[in-house]
């Protein structure tokens, strides 16, 4: 998993890049390094993507521990309360056992809402925890005690819209992490058939080409497709040692049971399942036809 605070720290001093987020997180459009940019023009241009767009931070948010963002809905309404999205393992009150699925849950969790410079010029206050879980994905849904209109007029941020259809392999993304005020940017590389991390096993995700060398503390950031600014995946891990299959070096398990470990390679969980759960007014409602999220 991709957290923040001790072990990221420790990888940030390893690297040199200072000891604390104030002093190490850069306010950057740009990939974390010159090859990795390199390597995101290469990728560019062998995906043949159509026309891409400037990704921003506007809209996302930083956690005490982590990454998230602003989200609707395609049926979200403007007076509907805002949800905020981020991992299951960014809880406060920490990981979700395996199966274990929170739902509706007093919250008053504070996020430090960004501009498109990185300029925090918000805080925001959950009302509840709508959804929480580590099972066949990992994700975090906290609905807040404003709107979107709110939002809207007081700061002149919009949120980000979560695409309700399957991403594509080869799409041009950017992972847009409030916590560190910054933007990684490569291509989805493919699909994975189950993602297991220690005793966490999660289904069909996404996998990044290289270029997106995420850190501690970008867990819980939107990935967003280039071509259209939507969000199609949350942000959640990637295999640090090369280590097989324990926490913090997530393994790849195909269909018929083999295992291949990428070590540097990092990972998302598609978000295109969320919206069928959600109804009138921004209710979660896991007894829809359509959802497919796990249940308590």
């Amino acid at each position: 998993m991709r957290k923040p605070l001790v072990a990221a720290l420790f990888a940030l001093a390893i690297a040199g890049a200072g000891a604390a987020p104030a002093v190490a997180a850069p306010v950057s459009a740009k990939p974390a390094t010159a090859s990795a940019a390199s390597a995101v023009t290469a990728d560019t241009k062998a995906a043949a993507a159509p026309t891409l767009q400037a990704v921003n931070l506007a809209g996302t948010v930083a956690l005490s521990n982590c990454s998230g963002s602003v989200v609707r809905f395609p049926n979200s309404l403007d007076t509907d309360p805002a949800l905020v999205l981020s991992n299951g393992h960014c809880l406060s009150t920490g990981f979700p056992e395996p199966g274990e699925v929170l739902v509706n849950q007093a919250s008053s969790r504070t996020f430090g809402l960004l501009n498109s410079a990185g300029t925090r010029v918000a805080t925001l206050r959950a009302s509840k925890l709508a959804y929480g879980t580590m099972t066949d994905t990992d994700v975090s849904i906290y609905q807040l005690t404003s709107t979107y209109a709110t939002i809207k007029n007081s700061y002149g941020i919009s949120a980000l819209t979560v695409q309700d259809t399957h991403p594509t392999a080869g799409t041009a993304i950017t992972v847009a992490s409030g916590y560190w005020k910054r933007l990684y940017s490569c291509n989805i590389d493919g699909f994975v058939y189950r993602l297991k991390e220690g005793d966490w096993t999660w289904k069909d995700s996404v996998r990044y080409t290289s270029a997106c060398q995420t850190i501690g503390g970008t867990s819980g950031s939107p990935v967003i497709d280039q071509s259209t600014g939507k969000v199609v995946a949350v942000n959640n891990t990637g295999n640090e040692d090369g280590a097989r299959c324990t926490e913090n070096n997530p393994c790849e398990v195909d269909a018929s049971g083999n295992v291949t470990v990428r070590q540097g390679i990092n990972y998302a969980q598609e978000t295109y399942l969320i919206p069928a759960c959600f109804t009138t007014g921004n209710q979660l409602n896991l007894s829809a036809t359509a959802c497919t999220l796990p249940k308590p």
